[in-house]
Order: C-alpha cells, then sequence, then structure tokens
C-alpha cells in the first residue's frame, strides 16, 4: 500500500466507546509485513526464526482510526526461539506512521520482554527513549532540547521486583493502557507499572496504535482479546 493512501486511512478520530480490534480469525483491520505477522490459535502471532530473521523493527498497525483518550487492554504471551531467550514487544500508541511500506512506527510504547527489567516501562520508539522505569511516577519536563527531556521522579507505583514477580513467562499476560489528556498509565496482571505525566511540547496527545515485532534473535510473541474503549 502507497504511504500516502495508508496514512489517508489514518485521519478520523475513533468514535467514543468499547471495540474489539481483533475478529480472532484474520488480520482484517491491520496491516504488516506477512513474512513476520499472521493468525495462530486464534492469536496475533509475531515470528522470527533463523531462517526468516528480523532485521529492524517492525510492526503491525491498526488501521481504523487514531485514538486520543483512551484505554486499552489485551493479552500477551512470551515465546523465546532459542537458548538466548530474548524476546521484546510493545504496544505502541499515540504513535505515528514514519515508513509505511517498511512499517516503522515512533511514540509512546507500553514495552514488555522475557527478561527481568523492561516489562512496564515507557518508551519513546524513534523518540526520545526510556521515559518512565518500572516503578516509577514521573513527570516529563522540558529539557535543555527536544529530545533530552527532564525525567522527574515524583514517587514510585511499587517495587519493581514484585510487579516482575506477577509477570508469567511462557504464559498470557494482561496489559492495561490508560491515557487521559498528559497523563499516562501502564498496568501489567493489574499492578501499576508506570504513572506519567508528559508536560513537553513533544508530548503525543493523539495517534495510532501498533504492535511490535522486536529485531533480534528467534522469538514468537502473541496478543489477542484487543479491546479499545475510547473516551
Amino acid at each position: 500500500m502507497k504511504p500516502f493512501l495508508f496514512l489517508g486511512l489514518l485521519s478520523t478520530f475513533v468514535s467514543a466507546g468499547e471495540k474489539s480490534l481483533f475478529n480472532g480469525k484474520d488480520l482484517t483491520g491491520w496491516s504488516g509485513d506477512p513474512k513476520f505477522w499472521s493468525v495462530q490459535d486464534g492469536a496475533i502471532t509475531a515470528k522470527g526464526t533463523a531462517e526468516n530473521p528480523t532485521p529492524q523493527n517492525t510492526f503491525l498497525i491498526w488501521k481504523d482510526g487514531e485514538t486520543e483518550n483512551f484505554e486499552l487492554t489485551l493479552q500477551f504471551k512470551m515465546t523465546p526461539g532459542d537458548d538466548k531467550k530474548f524476546t521484546n514487544s510493545g504496544i505502541q500508541y499515540r504513535s505515528r506512521v514514519i515508513d509505511a511500506e517498511k512499517f516503522v512506527v515512533g511514540g509512546y510504547q507500553a514495552d514488555f520482554e522475557y527478561g527481568d527489567t523492561y516489562s512496564g516501562i515507557l518508551y519513546e520508539e524513534q523518540g526520545r527513549g526510556i521515559l518512565a522505569n518500572r516503578g516509577q511516577k514521573i513527570t516529563i519536563k522540558q529539557g535543555t532540547e527536544p529530545a533530552k527531556p527532564t525525567l522527574e521522579v515524583t514517587g514510585e507505583t511499587g517495587k519493581t521486583e514484585e510487579i516482575q514477580a506477577a509477570i508469567k513467562k511462557d504464559d498470557w499476560n494482561d496489559y492495561r493502557i490508560v491515557a487521559e489528556g498528559n497523563h499516562v498509565q501502564h498496568f501489567i496482571n493489574g499492578k501499576l507499572t508506570i504513572d506519567v505525566t508528559d508536560e513537553t511540547a513533544e508530548a503525543p496527545k493523539k495517534g495510532i496504535l501498533a504492535l511490535q515485532m522486536h529485531a533480534g534473535p528467534p522469538m514468537q510473541v502473541q496478543f489477542k482479546d484487543i479491546v479499545l474503549t475510547t473516551k
């Protein structure tokens, strides 16, 4: 699909209310590289192998509009593909398409991984990097330059070890994202992982949703029960 046609599909806002974004059968309503994205066992599945590696981060982009203030819930599952046990992915929101033909996306990301450090953090893909580590309550303030904001820690959401202990490896986990104005929160399995207020001029107020397939060694990531509630 040509970039200008794809971007044209994203020019409308989603109407208020609850909407399921995945029909459990195929990728209707989504756009991504079919070399990596499919539906298996009733779940959106991203898979990279030694024979079909992922050279760069690639995304499955939801095509049916932009979101602003919303709550997104879904289930995710991580399965490493080799002894390195590396699996990393994320959920893009209030994001933008950077390259439609290569499925490159930038913006806020609710991160998760097979390791013990990054699940639940707020990361800005193709932007300012890590904006809140797990367990932190953060106010993002204008820095000396747009790419280097000041991250003011104002409290904590919980102990990072306790949050990590609630995350199930090789099984399904619940992710919940709440975005209201310049305030965003992430929850995994009911535990608040980050609480962020972004006071900068760069703070995205609206944008697309997408799912990430991270570059790296063989891995599989799955998503299901994706429900968007807009306000």
